[in-house]
Formats: C-alpha cells, sequence, structure tokens
C-alpha cells in the first residue's frame, strides 16, 4: 500500500517531489505556511522545501518554492549517470573483495 499524503484544496499543489533532485540538492520534505498566519506573514506563505546539498551531507537548507530551480533534463541524465558509474565503480571493489576471499577458502 502506498502512503498518501493529503493536501488541502485550498492550499494549493506543491510544485516540487519529494527526493526531486534540483540544482541546490535533494528535497527532502516540504510544508506549508497558510496566508493569514504569522509564519506567513512573517517569512511570506506558500510552499517551503527542504533540501541537502548531496546524499553524504549533514547540512539542510530551507528554500521558498520561488527560489529552487529544478534541473535541466540533461543535467538530471548527466547527474543519475554519474551516480551509477560511482555504485558500478564500489561494486566492482566488492566483487574483487569477495574474489579474494573465495579463493582464499578454496585453498585451504
Amino acid at each position: 500500500m502506498q502512503p498518501t499524503i493529503s493536501i488541502p484544496q485550498h492550499w494549493g499543489y506543491p510544485r516540487f517531489a519529494l527526493e526531486q533532485r534540483t540544482k541546490d540538492g535533494i528535497i527532502l520534505g516540504f510544508y506549508y505556511y497558510p496566508s493569514g498566519t504569522e509564519l506567513a506573514e512573517q517569512f511570506g506563505g506558500g510552499w517551503r522545501y527542504v533540501l541537502m546539498p548531496d546524499k553524504n551531507s549533514d547540512e539542510l537548507f530551507h528554500f521558498q518554492e520561488s527560489q529552487i530551480q529544478p534541473l535541466s533534463p540533461q543535467e538530471l541524465f548527466l547527474q543519475i549517470r554519474a551516480e551509477i558509474e560511482l555504485y558500478q565503480q564500489q561494486i566492482n571493489i566488492l566483487k574483487q573483495q569477495l574474489a579474494v576471499l573465495t579463493g582464499g577458502f578454496t585453498n585451504a
């Protein structure tokens, strides 16, 4: 069963999705400041997003929806391709380590 998030109709729908990659990082969460509230008066109403610059970062940044720049299809492709190549290198290293281990066991 897929989790469901209900958003009141009068809030409007968020422009960005969870785990979407942007120029500033990956979207980890979002929240809404309804108009007429103190937070909306102080910071501006609407959707706010929590982004992490990269998966190894311990920093989080908060952006208004208008401040977020999506990646172009080309930029997204290059990011994902680089990540796949990194994982493939890690898999190859683990395979080599496994080969050394299994080779050691068969000779014993």
